[in-house]
């Protein structure tokens, strides 16, 4: 049985409730404009020291941080993950911050994320990792899966009564982006086209000309 935090109501803090709400803290921000996030009850950062005024970042720090941010945003990938993911971004033709974006957003634990089919992307990564979901009728429980356009997603016919199912697509808090169709009666999401950064709903402001900038320097 999936023992996860997929319902941010009454369930008990777990350890990956934690560490999300550990990265907004970190960052100072409710990065993925969750209503429960401790951000939106405090102004100032975590630890003794964090009422203390914050000193301007310099260029390294602003850049780290747009990184680590949204690093953060899609799991808390790793560093070699992204690194990776980067590296495929610069060599693609056109502006490789919106590369890097259309690649983050054709994770298949993204588009499970963007269709609501579960609350958070720490659950979404667990829910295919789980085998919950099929791509094009055939099940891959890879988060990283790359999914290309006119794929259709779609949670296996066992798994679509699930409690956490059923309460993520009704949540208020976000709205499927319209680079897909979903149908939450079917339980089925069509990736329709790759995203820029415009087209992406990030409750928060990502730069990802700043992590250009950092890897060109690091």
């Amino acid at each position: 049985m999936l023992g996860f935090d997929f319902i941010e109501g009454d369930q008990p803090v777990t350890k990956r409730t934690a560490a999300k709400y550990k990265i907004d803290r970190r960052m100072g921000e409710n990065i993925w404009g969750r209503p429960k996030s401790p951000v939106n009850r405090r102004e100032y950062g975590p630890g003794q020291h964090g009422q203390r005024r914050k000193g301007k970042l310099s260029d390294f720090g602003t850049q780290l941080r747009a990184k680590q941010k949204l690093k953060g945003y899609y799991g808390d990938l790793t560093e070699k993950q992204f690194r990776r993911i980067y590296a495929e971004a610069e060599r693609l033709k056109g502006d490789t911050g919106e590369q890097l974006i259309g690649l983050l957003e054709r994770r298949l634990d993204a588009v499970v994320y963007r269709a609501k089919f579960v609350a958070t992307v720490f659950a979404a990564r667990q829910f295919v990792n789980h085998g919950h979901v099929t791509v094009n009728g055939q099940r891959v429980n890879i988060p990283s899966y790359r999914v290309k356009e006119g794929d259709v997603i779609e949670v296996r016919q066992k798994s679509k009564q699930l409690e956490l199912v059923l309460v993520a697509s009704q949540l208020p808090e976000r709205d499927v982006p319209d680079y897909m169709e979903v149908d939450h009666n079917k339980m089925t999401a069509t990736f329709v086209r790759t995203p820029g950064l415009g087209d992406v709903p990030y409750p928060v402001t990502m730069e990802p000309n700043l992590v250009v900038e950092f890897y060109a320097k690091n």
